[in-house]
């Protein structure tokens, strides 16, 4: 009897799980195109997700590096082309736009809300098959994916890992919840052997936001480097906050050393938000914060100082 209990709480489980999974994929699939492109280095294939009921698509930086568009195929049999409306290689995104908008937009979430062990659904469309749709948990947050635009690198902060298996063609393919909201971009790199996405979330959303108005993404620099360390006990007792960035370096004449941080501060908080490692500072260092005044609250000799700081637009 007891056997007979379980197979059924098993099989309900398994319905509901399936259930799911089916629902994501019907919700999301028809979103999501294959796209070829064609370049110097050779063709290349990816998939995308639309966006918005203009024409805008969402994928990975990296499908369409060295591109200026391609053709884009959905899973009904509409084939369209597509430019390139701008790539951010540092945060690995890429917003495009196709000539003829035949699918409906994919609701955006929040990946900030996302827990370990919550369910998700990868979905792409790779080499204009059917579809492909993969389920598994978000093993991981908060990892960091390192990305390279000519001489610079810089870690995508917030990276989420999962178990739902990916191949190369799903790269720039929709990550969703259960609810079928995208809250990611997947991203398979060679060699991690990792389900990656990068997370869509206030950070990417102004990334996106960007590179849809201007076709590039505006930094913000600081002209300061730290690492992170731990808060005195006190400290984090009294703000919550076990960690935050010790300064180990600060360039002659930059935004943050006209306001007055020196090396040896901890940085503790800046424009209200807790800082407790390089991505934590890094991730405000967008257009918003170019020439605006920014709170920057430090640990000097074991007393909390506060400056401000007007970032300047990174050059390269």
């Amino acid at each position: 009897m007891d056997t007979d209990h379980t197979q059924r709480a098993e099989d309900a489980a398994l319905d509901a799980y399936s259930r799911v999974v089916t629902g994501v994929a019907a919700r999301v699939l028809p979103s999501v195109a294959a796209l070829s492109v064609r370049t110097a280095r050779g063709a290349g294939a990816g998939s995308a997700v639309t966006i918005d009921a203009e024409g805008l698509l969402l994928t990975s930086a990296h499908v369409v590096q060295g591109a200026g568009g391609g053709s884009a195929a959905f899973g009904d049999g509409t084939e369209t082309r597509f430019r390139v409306v701008g790539a951010d290689p540092l945060s690995d995104l890429a917003v495009l736009r196709v000539e003829e908008p035949a699918v409906p937009p994919v609701e955006l979430g929040d990946a900030d809300g996302l827990r370990i062990g919550q369910l998700v659904v990868a979905v792409g469309n790779p080499m204009g098959l059917a579809g492909s749709v993969t389920a598994g948990v978000v093993s991981g947050l908060g990892r960091s994916l390192p990305a390279r635009d000519g001489r610079v690198v810089r870690l995508i902060e917030d990276v989420i890992q999962t178990d739902a298996a990916l191949n190369p063609g799903n790269s720039g393919g929709a990550l969703a919840d259960s609810a079928g909201r995208v809250v990611g971009v997947n991203t398979a790199v060679a060699g991690y052997g990792l389900g990656l996405a990068v997370p869509i979330n206030a950070t990417t959303r102004q990334i996106i936001a960007d590179l849809t108005a201007d076709g590039r993404v505006r930094r913000a620099w600081l002209g300061v480097a730290g690492v992170p360390v731990p808060l005195p006990p006190e400290i984090a007792e009294r703000t919550g906050q076990r960690r935050g960035l010790r300064v180990v370096e600060v360039v002659p004449g930059s935004p943050a050393g006209v306001a007055g941080i020196y090396l040896g501060d901890i940085i503790v908080s800046a424009g209200g938000r807790p800082v407790q490692d390089g991505q934590g500072l890094q991730r405000l260092m967008l257009a918003p914060s170019i020439g605006t005044r920014l709170s920057v609250t430090v640990l000097r000799r074991g007393a909390f100082v506060d400056v401000i700081a007007v970032p300047t637009e990174l050059t390269r």
